[in-house]
C-alpha cells in the first residue's frame, strides 16, 4: 500500500517547502500497522482487489474516530474492530450486488429471422399494392389498412359509396392474385 498523507483543504499563503511538516497523530499511528491491517482484510475473507479500498476506508473511520480513541488501549484491537466492521459492511454490499441472480432479460426485440421475414412480407406486400390500379389501391390502402369505413372512404375520394364498395372487391381480388404471383404461384 502506498504511503498515506493528510492532505488540508485550508489554503496556507506559505509556500510547501517553508512549512513545518507534520504529520497527524492518526496518521502516526496508522502507518506502522497498515501491514498488520492488510493481512487482517485478507484474513476477513476480502477479496486481494478489495484490500486496499477497504483498507483506506479503514483509515477514513480511524481519521473520523480518533477523537473516541482511549491511547491505553492497543491499536491494533481497536483497528481489528473497524476492519471487522468496515469487511461486514463490504461483504453484505457484495451479497447484495452480486449474489443476487441477475435477471436476464435478453433481447425483447425482434429475432433477425423474425425481421428478415417481416422484411420479406413488407416487400411482397408493397410489390404487390404496385400492381393494384391507384384508384382501386387507395380504397384497399384505407379500407384494410387504415380501417376506415367505407362512407368516409367514399366521401374523401369524392365518389360514390357503391363505387367504393366495387372498387374495394376488385383492388383485393387483383392484390390476391399479384401475391400469388410474385410469392412464385404457390399462394401465400
Amino acid at each position: 500500500m502506498g504511503q498515506l498523507r493528510l492532505v488540508s483543504s485550508r489554503s496556507d499563503p506559505e509556500p510547501e517547502v517553508s512549512r513545518k511538516q507534520t504529520i497527524h497523530p492518526c496518521l502516526e499511528a496508522f502507518q506502522p500497522e497498515t501491514d498488520y491491517l492488510l493481512r487482517t482484510l485478507r484474513r476477513l475473507g476480502i477479496p486481494r482487489d478489495d484490500v486496499e479500498d477497504l483498507a483506506q476506508e479503514v483509515f477514513l473511520v480511524l481519521y473520523q474516530t480518533w477523537e473516541k480513541y482511549d491511547p491505553a488501549r492497543p491499536l491494533r484491537a481497536y483497528l481489528f474492530g473497524i476492519a471487522f466492521r468496515v469487511a461486514a459492511a463490504h461483504g453484505r454490499k457484495r451479497r447484495r450486488e452480486i449474489l443476487r441472480p441477475a435477471m436476464d432479460l435478453g433481447d425483447l426485440g425482434p429475432r433477425p429471422d423474425q425481421e428478415l421475414e417481416a422484411k420479406q412480407a413488407r416487400a411482397l406486400v408493397l410489390s404487390a399494392l404496385e400492381r393494384v390500379p391507384l384508384p382501386r389501391r387507395a380504397v384497399l390502402i384505407m379500407h384494410d389498412i387504415d380501417r376506415l369505413p367505407m362512407s368516409e372512404i367514399a366521401d374523401t375520394l369524392s365518389i360514390y359509396l357503391f363505387t367504393g364498395y366495387s372498387r374495394l372487391r376488385k383492388a383485393r381480388k387483383e392484390f390476391a392474385a399479384a401475391v400469388i404471383s410474385l410469392h412464385g404461384g404457390s399462394g401465400p
